[in-house]
């Protein structure tokens, strides 16, 4: 059997998507990310942490 607890990231966005091209604004909205010094707890997929490394200079992954 899997193991229950499912492994999970949060990310709080740091930076602004203003004058930002539109893919980082979206992979941002993807994250669930909108606003300045939001966060987010996701599932920790590989999907996850490529959108993560995209736009890693506008967040920072809580430990």
């Amino acid at each position: 059997m899997a193991d229950s607890k499912k492994n999970t990231v949060t990310v709080v966005q740091t930076g602004s998507p203003l004058r930002r091209p539109q893919e980082q604004r979206a992979t941002l909205v993807g994250l669930g990310l909108n606003k300045m010094q939001r966060s987010a707890t996701l599932e920790d997929t590989p999907a996850v942490r490529g959108m993560i490394r995209k736009v890693s200079h506008l967040v920072r992954v809580v430990e």
